[in-house]
């Protein structure tokens, strides 16, 4: 691995998805990276706060995960504007030194070239980790869920949604500048939790 623990702050109105030191780190991980094999492997949207694991949604998160599944069978893997980060990187150079919040840009085609590359790094690491797991697991909504979608599409490697689409709909208000609302909402974590407990009894 060539990924260095330090390095200068992204700024916060430049996509970090266009700055070649995120290619790089991704091409580290897809080339050179060892990824353990775990039984399941969880799929979390990237934070603002760094570590992801510092911020507060990801802690949401890992307490709904951790309530159901022993850590030893839990692969935890970030992806989105960052690319694809196995959890136990996350302090490392540039993937803890970047701001930027997807959600903030009004340009198209950002959101295109967001799409474009973030579906093909999740479509390389589901190819390169395509017998490290037994099940893949993707909590999101959004851009990210489609870049999801796409490229387990790609890959040919199964990963089960959630929260579903009809969990999805039902939450929806459209009258709100994120229509779907929060991953942290009740109703959404009671699915994952739901999810994630049938997982554990396989």
């Amino acid at each position: 691995m060539m990924i260095s623990p330090a390095g200068a702050q992204e700024p916060s109105g430049t996509p970090p998805f266009y700055n070649p030191a995120f290619e790089d780190a991704h091409r580290d991980i897809i080339d050179h990276y060892r990824v353990r094999e775990r039984d399941v492997a969880i799929f979390l949207p990237c934070a603002m706060r760094k570590p992801y694991s510092a911020s507060p949604s990801h802690q949401i998160y890992r307490r709904a995960i951790f309530s159901v599944l022993p850590h030893e069978d839990v692969h935890l893997i970030v992806f989105g504007t960052c690319g694809v980060v196995p959890s136990e990187l996350e302090r490392m150079y540039p993937f803890s030194h970047y701001r930027y919040m997807l959600g903030r840009c009004r340009d198209p085609l950002i959101w295109r070239d967001f799409q474009r590359i973030e579906t093909a790094r999740l479509t390389a690491y589901l190819t390169k980790t395509r017998t490290t797991y037994r099940h893949r697991v993707a909590y999101c909504l959004g851009q990210f869920r489609e870049a999801m979608v796409q490229a387990s599409e790609r890959a040919g490697i199964p990963v089960l949604l959630a929260p579903s689409d009809a969990t999805i709909a039902e939450h929806r208000q459209d009258h709100l500048r994120f229509p779907e609302g929060s991953l942290c909402m009740e109703g959404y974590l009671a699915e994952f939790i739901a999810v994630l407990s049938g997982l554990g009894k396989k």
